[in-house]
């Protein structure tokens, strides 16, 4: 009895010295995990400013065929306003810049992704996307405008389109500033086809983008068409950055309103507008 009894004893020593090897493994691990978040050293702690000038470049989404933005010349090249405007922000920043061509459909899911640290390709600011995202300071601006005819002088303002054919996109929210005022809608594929039925006289009038109308007479300063009225509101696009990156964010800034300041935005301005589209 005396043998029984030392032995279970022994066994239940045993066990509760197992267990508590056991408990002590145990509680060491999350000590270990909780310290690895706040390791300093972790790029996870790194500002994405730092980071971008610690590998010498940005990565800047943009979509290659939306002229004259950002597109393609004849020999290939990647050009545009906003490339440019890209181009000399990264100088500014003293780092290279890194285009990822990527479809406007795709474009902002290509940020979520971290695929690049920043968009420019004419990303209107809203108040949903500011939900989400972070903005640089606006670097153009647009407003829609009426185009006619250049021989039409019947329709000088937006209310004279009453009763009138107007060329519009049917997928376009001008189409609706057009209804508003009594238009007739003459359904298009987009801003090339409208000015095809203004030029013919097909159509009346047109409400489009002021930037485009811009770029057509940059390219075409003889064509027939003259603008007569605009909307009040405008639309004002940026950079586009996610959320938690204000240190780059400022910086950006900071090279935009460095660049209005010497000139050298409305340099780029003007030669692909013709005219300051910072205001």
């Amino acid at each position: 009895m005396k043998r029984t009894s030392l032995l279970t004893l022994l066994l239940a020593l045993t066990v509760v010295f197992l267990a508590a090897c056991g408990n002590n493994s145990n509680s060491a691990a999350p000590a270990e995990t909780t310290a690895t978040p706040t390791d300093p050293a972790s790029p996870a702690t790194e500002s994405s400013l730092a980071a971008i000038k610690a590998s010498g470049k940005i990565r800047i989404g943009t979509e290659g065929t939306y002229a004259p933005f950002t597109f393609h010349d004849k020999d290939g090249k990647l050009i545009g306003f906003d490339v440019e405007i890209a181009q000399e922000v990264s100088k500014r920043l003293g780092v290279e810049p890194e285009f990822i061509e990527t479809p406007w459909d795709g474009i902002i899911a290509g940020l979520d992704a971290k695929r690049f640290d920043v968009i420019f390709n004419q990303v209107s600011i809203t108040d949903e996307r500011k939900l989400k995202y972070d903005f640089s300071d606006s670097y153009i601006v647009s407003k829609a405008v009426l185009l006619v005819h250049e021989d039409n002088n019947e329709i000088t303002k937006l209310a004279d389109l009453k009763g009138k054919k107007s060329a519009q996109s049917l997928t376009s929210n001008l189409t609706a500033i057009a209804k508003e005022n009594g238009a007739e809608i003459v359904g298009t594929d987009g801003f090339n086809q409208a000015i095809d039925l203004l030029i013919s006289k097909r159509v009346d009038a047109t409400i489009n983008d002021g930037l485009s109308y811009l770029d057509l007479k940059k390219q075409k300063p003889d064509v027939k068409i003259k603008m007569v009225d605009e909307t009040t509101e405008a639309s004002h696009s940026a950079a586009l950055f996610l959320k938690g990156n204000e240190d780059l964010v400022k910086a950006v800034n900071e090279a935009l309103a460095a660049m209005k300041s010497d000139g050298t935005y409305l340099a780029i301005s003007e030669k692909y507008f013709g005219a300051d589209v910072s205001k």
